[in-house]
């Protein structure tokens, strides 16, 4: 448990000692006190005046001295303003926290909810290669699926290919029209990359077609309809789902070259799925939902054979779940993955990471799985999320104007190159080591930058902002947990390594004399707070929350790092109580980095 929760049971029991009134431990709120006042957390008040008939001076002032007396190891003084008791924790409290916790590299891991959760992420079309949007996707579904282990859940990592589907007939179409027999092998190009230029090929060639058709005299809607390969694609489509031989071989040779394209650029940045859903194997089931839906009435004919649904009385609109020429839309596939998913694993919570562009989907997907009566509708949740934009605008793949994760990856690796170079203190680095580096300072920029904003904010990405030593950046922090183990390491050569690793400093008898520095403790303080900031991100869908806490962390440190020296302290005591300090924040870094996907490097 956390502090701030020991403090409400305490409270909970001081007021029924004190007035013999029951109160409910949620009725209790504590918080982090405000930096303007003098005290570490602070007791709302207000909620409790009316039940306990007394002013908040009155029952400030109470409460404070009960705990004062009977709370002395955890309460050193409090102080009452305008309904807020502040209480300044015992400097012994801190140490005792401090010489428990400094040595476990996995504290901040908890056991909270165990449930049995999956986090679906990532979700590509194999018509284009990931880019940029991807990769907020593909970074915030692994970290949050990250953040619930560490809050005790069993997480399943998923994600669902696209691989079927009008846009995908887009690519093959194009291929058979333009590419005169071409390979990602005999054009030397990735393989994702490859099929993407088809589609964008098709939508060249499709505007061109429009544009023709305008010239004639068609509207523009009706150009859109009547472009002769816009209509190919559509019958592409028909073919593709009535099992045509020559196209399914088509498309299994093309969807080959898109996943090795994908694995490669998943390796790369560290994503990783434990099931895999293929859209071409779920829409099948979707349909079959979709005929029990018609039966149910939960569905309803168009006389041109379309199925709908109207959600009209639930506040919605109206939504197709199957075109009139038989074919699967979005949701029909969805429809089927929601039934497969629980019927594999049986899972408690269902969390989909898409865009903020499909809430309405998501909304859409809830109603009519319940309206089916399924079992786990209850279960979705959508973790929505804002576009990235780029300092120029908006990113259209139809028009080839994205940025490919391969490209930026590469780029955000060139600039820590520079970075490090222009540093200058990497000369004794092997030419291996320097690429490592390199790599885990370039991505480990590119996710923070990613992760450090709320999920339902939009975001624009600057590569050059992102890598900043200095600034609010994953190589700030990966900078402070190498100069900590720095720090460490020249602790070990001087013969102090017993300071880090003595038994009796597991104890809670370790007592410092001349009590905490305000950095100290404020270390300490942010150090204990890192369970439930976990618990708080997993709560909020929103692994924004770790970023800020360990940038604020390595600020802290390093803030206290320039001011106090660790091998030359005013005593033994001291030296002790920072190695510890040094160790725990590197520790609580660490781990926080990894909830992020970021890996630290020990030396920079």
């Amino acid at each position: 448990m956390s502090l701030a929760s020991d403090i409400k049971l305490i409270v909970q029991h001081a007021i029924t000692d004190l007035y013999k009134v029951d109160v409910s431990e949620t009725s209790i709120t504590v918080n982090l006190t405000k930096p303007e006042f003098e005290g570490d957390y602070t007791i709302v008040l207000f909620a409790l005046l009316k039940p306990l008939k007394k002013s908040p001076d009155v029952l400030g002032n109470e409460l404070g001295k009960f705990l004062g007396d009977k709370q002395a190891s955890l309460c050193k003084s409090y102080n009452i303003i305008k309904g807020f008791l502040n209480l300044v924790i015992a400097d012994n409290y801190w140490i005792d926290f401090l010489s428990k916790n400094y040595a476990d590299a996995n504290f901040g891991k908890q056991n909270i909810s165990l449930k049995k959760v999956m986090v679906e992420y990532s979700s590509p079309n194999t018509n284009k290669p990931l880019h940029l949007g991807h990769l907020r996707n593909i970074f915030l579904g692994w970290s949050y699926a990250e953040i619930l282990k560490a809050t005790g859940n069993d997480v399943i990592k998923s994600c669902i290919v696209n691989d079927r589907g009008i846009h995908i007939c887009k690519s093959m179409l194009a291929w058979q029209l333009f590419a005169n027999g071409a390979t990602p092998e005999s054009t030397n190009t990735k393989g994702d990359h490859f099929v993407g230029d088809y589609y964008v090929k098709f939508n060249d060639k499709y505007k061109k077609q429009i544009e023709t058709l305008k010239a004639e005299g068609l509207a523009q809607n009706e150009a859109e309809k009547e472009a002769p390969i816009m209509k190919a694609a559509q019958q592409m489509l028909v073919d593709w789902e009535a099992g045509k031989p020559d196209l399914i071989e088509l498309w299994n040779m093309m969807n080959s070259w898109v996943y090795k394209g994908f694995d490669e650029t998943y390796k790369r940045i560290g994503a990783d799925f434990d099931k895999i859903y293929y859209e071409s194997n779920t829409y099948i089931l979707g349909k079959n939902l979709v005929e029990a839906g018609l039966e149910k009435k939960v569905f309803y004919k168009e006389d041109d054979g379309s199925v709908w649904i109207d959600l009209t009385a639930d506040g919605l609109d109206k939504k197709i779940v199957r075109r009139k020429d038989g074919t699967a839309v979005y949701i029909t596939q969805d429809i089927g993955l929601a039934v497969d998913k629980y019927e594999e694993y049986k899972i408690d919570e269902s969390i989909y990471v898409v865009g903020d562009e499909q809430n309405y989907h998501f909304k859409v997907l809830k109603l009519i799985c319940e309206k089916l009566d399924l079992p786990y509708s209850k279960a979705i949740h959508h973790l929505s999320y804002g576009m990235v934009e780029l300092p120029s605008g908006k990113m259209k793949s139809r028009e080839g104007t994205v940025v490919d994760a391969d490209d930026i990856i590469d780029e955000m690796i060139s600039i820590a190159q520079q970075k490090t170079e222009e540093l200058g203190k990497v000369k004794d680095f092997t030419a291996d080591e320097l690429k490592e580096l390199n790599t885990t300072i370039g991505l480990g920029a590119l996710k923070f930058f990613l992760l450090r904003v709320d999920p339902k904010k939009k975001m624009v990405f600057n590569p050059e902002e992102s890598i900043d030593f200095h600034g609010f950046t994953g190589s700030f922090v990966q900078y402070t947990y190498a100069r900590i183990k720095s720090v460490l390491r020249k602790a070990n050569d001087v013969n102090h390594a017993s300071l880090i690793v003595n038994k009796e400093l597991q104890t809670t008898n370790y007592k410092l004399q001349t009590g905490l520095l305000p950095l100290e403790k404020s270390i300490i303080v942010q150090l204990e707070q890192f369970p439930s900031i976990i618990e708080e991100a997993a709560t909020f869908f929103d692994p924004s929350k770790i970023a800020i806490y360990v940038f604020n962390l390595a600020k802290t440190f390093n803030t206290f790092y320039t001011e106090h020296s660790i091998a030359n302290a005013e005593s033994a005591e001291k030296k002790q109580l920072r190695l510890m300090l040094a160790q725990h924040t590197a520790n609580v870094i660490k781990t926080a980095m990894h909830l992020l996907g970021i890996n630290v490097p020990e030396r920079m």
